[in-house]
């Protein structure tokens, strides 16, 4: 890797600053620009970007035996008092620093299990349950104060059976204090059968979020439900993530299923992969698969289940890292596949398949783990019948990619199934693409070095055109919060630590802001839910239709899409990714449209094939006054929801 590497001593230990491929050469100015930052900032906390061994945009708060640092917050204005909070960033329990791969790639010499793998801080007043119905032991031992959701597991269940009432809860303002509203009523709380069969069209769903009116969570899902037996017995699961919390983890499961095979596929290394290991040890039913992570700065990001029942197979991808906090106040997305039946014994190895084909796409995604322990699950897949799929597998996969592995991954595999499967609209340089997400990662000195050039063209590709459309033409909106989305959001200012944009990439690009919308999510409820799910899109101009949806673990960055190296002869790709690719035709729509729904997921009915988009369009540009949330500068000059102020140390 070309440039130097710079020293920088913190509290949190010693850190190798390096640059960045081309253009992280340089070091980030210290003052001046839209985003000044103090050297007294800098000096104490410098974030890793989008090419980092540190990645998603979910901070940690740190274990108080750590030696990590605290930040004293302010309660509610008069109240008279002060709590610890965790220190800011590091907003939230059991989270790695420097999650989402974001750019200026930090690694430490002698990382500590603290900094990627973060315990519930016993003075951080932040109080996390390891289980929304059990206590954990571990956290009253360090006196964590917890907070309870009972958000109970159903018991096997038959069809139209209504579960319980879901209690819901969020942190009342400036305390940790919980609080529960009444049951819903059976008017109020949507029969989750229904909600499958409201989905099912395009299996796409968001995460149930606690503190919102129960309506705004109808057509949501927890991770309980997903594991539940009203899905299916499972036999046996895998599990691919970045920030995994094993005793939360296995609480989700339902008791019965508990002692059932768990294959957990990672990316630890070294002292965090030891502290992984302790963490499985006492559960014998658990297995550890470390996924191979040969170019620097690269991440395991994926985020995806694979569910083995005693009635067939299902694949679950989605957004959020197996720890409470990302299923608790966060917009996440999820797509829900098929319950896929058993082969016949004696199929051959092309039965099974999808027209979109889902089943090659997902086994090339296992074996590029390179991995004998995913061995058993490639059979699981092989042995199922997975020709309802309807969406199309995207992956990321670390390498540099050449010849006809190119297109197989990254946004060069995007752009061929969009240039091969989708249907070409009339003007279409005036759909404008879309792209959400929540971590941004070093993109160039200006637009023309990455994201305007081979990203752009990818997602412009709109079927087979006679003539030659240059993506200058498509007009982009990068859906991102701002600070006061973050400050006015149901976790208040922590919530921030789930979108590690740093104040060193931000200032090397500043051009970017051109291009910043807000996020807005009144139409489902979710407005104060801060998104940590990351989609891309094509929409007509008046915004009324889709060309394309994607619901995806890869953030707006080089290291989870790729960048082309070498003229173009190669994909060069850090990091491992999934999502999948809505195509109308898929779906039987010939227009080649989705007609857009927006609202409760709930809502959408399955006849008007209309697809539901988890934010509001169209998207509304910054103002003169909105600044992106950058995560590691303070933010002082109002309290959050929750009385609290931001001040990374």
């Amino acid at each position: 890797m070309s440039g130097g590497a710079s020293k920088v001593q913190s509290q949190h230990g010693r850190w190798t600053v390096s640059s960045s491929d081309e253009e992280d050469a340089e070091p980030a100015r210290q003052t001046g620009g839209p985003f000044p930052l103090t050297q007294s900032v800098r000096k104490d906390y410098v974030s890793d970007s989008d090419e980092t061994v540190v990645d998603e945009g979910e901070f940690g708060a740190a274990d108080s035996g750590q030696g990590n640092t605290t930040s004293s917050t302010h309660g509610p204005p008069g109240s008279g008092h002060s709590r610890e909070s965790p220190p800011s960033p590091h907003a939230s329990a059991a989270r790695k620093i420097g999650q989402e791969p974001v750019s200026n790639p930090i690694k430490t010499e002698a990382p500590s299990p603290a900094l990627k793998r973060l315990r519930p801080s016993s003075e951080s007043g932040w109080g996390v349950s390891s289980s929304d119905e059990e206590p954990d032991t571990k956290a009253e031992a360090r006196q964590v104060k917890e907070e309870l959701v009972d958000q109970r597991s159903p018991g096997p269940m038959k069809k139209k059976q209504r579960p319980e009432g879901m209690h819901h809860h969020c942190p009342s303002a400036g305390s940790a204090a919980a609080w529960s509203p009444k049951p819903e009523s059976d008017d109020e709380t949507l029969d989750r059968w229904d909600v499958l069969e409201k989905a099912k069209s395009f299996g796409f769903y968001l995460t149930k979020v606690s503190g919102i009116p129960a309506k705004d969570n109808c057509g949501a899902l927890h991770i309980k439900d997903i594991l539940s037996p009203l899905f299916g017995t499972i036999k046996a699961s895998a599990q691919f993530n970045y920030c995994i919390d094993i005793p939360w983890l296995v609480k989700q499961y339902p008791e019965e299923f508990r002692t059932k095979p768990l294959l957990i596929v990672h990316g630890e290394q070294r002292q965090s992969k030891a502290e992984l290991h302790g963490d499985a040890h006492p559960y014998p039913n658990i297995r550890l698969c470390q996924a191979k992570l040969e170019i620097a700065y690269g991440t395991h990001h994926t985020k995806m289940m694979l569910l083995l029942y005693e009635e067939g197979f299902r694949v679950v991808i989605h957004t959020s890292n197996l720890i409470r906090d990302d299923w608790h106040q966060k917009t996440q997305g999820i797509w829900l596949s098929p319950l896929y039946p058993r082969l016949p014994e004696g199929s051959s190895e092309s039965a099974g398949e999808s027209m979109t084909n889902f089943k090659r796409d997902l086994i090339d995604y296992l074996t590029s783990y390179r991995s004998a322990g995913l061995g058993e699950w490639i059979a699981h897949v092989k042995q199922h019948d997975l020709s309802e799929t309807r969406v199309y597998l995207i992956g990321s996969t670390p390498g540099r990619h050449q010849g006809n592995e190119k297109q197989k991954w990254g946004h060069l595999k995007l752009g061929r199934i969009l240039s091969d499967r989708a249907s070409p609209v009339a003007n279409q340089e005036s759909w404008p693409l879309i792209g959400q997400f929540s971590s941004i990662g070093s993109l160039g000195a200006d637009e023309t070095k990455w994201l305007c050039s081979e990203f752009k063209e990818s997602l412009a590709a709109l079927g087979k055109s006679q003539r030659s459309l240059s993506s200058q033409q498509v007009p982009l909106h990068l859906v991102y919060p701002t600070v006061e989305n973050v400050r006015t959001s149901l976790e208040g200012y922590p919530a921030g630590g789930s979108l590690p944009y740093a104040i060193v990439t931000a200032q090397k690009q500043p051009w970017l802001s051109s291009f910043f919308c807000r996020w807005s999510a009144k139409l489902t409820g979710r407005s104060h839910a801060m998104p940590h799910i990351k989609t891309y899109m094509r929409a007509s101009p008046d915004f009324g239709e889709l060309a394309w949806f994607v619901v995806t673990s890869a953030n707006l960055s080089k290291a989870a899409w790729g960048t082309l190296e070498k003229n173009g002869f190669q994909l060069m790709i850090r990091s491992y990714e999934l999502g999948v690719l809505y195509l109308p035709k898929a779906f039987g729509i010939e227009t080649g449209r989705f007609s857009v729904h927006q609202g409760r997921l709930s809502d959408c009915k399955v006849s008007e094939m209309s697809f539901p988009i988890p934010y509001d369009l169209p998207p509304q540009r910054y103002s003169s006054k909105d600044r992106p949330w950058i995560w590691n500068i303070p933010y002082l000059h109002a309290p959050d929801t929750n009385g609290n102020i931001w001040a990374p140390s």
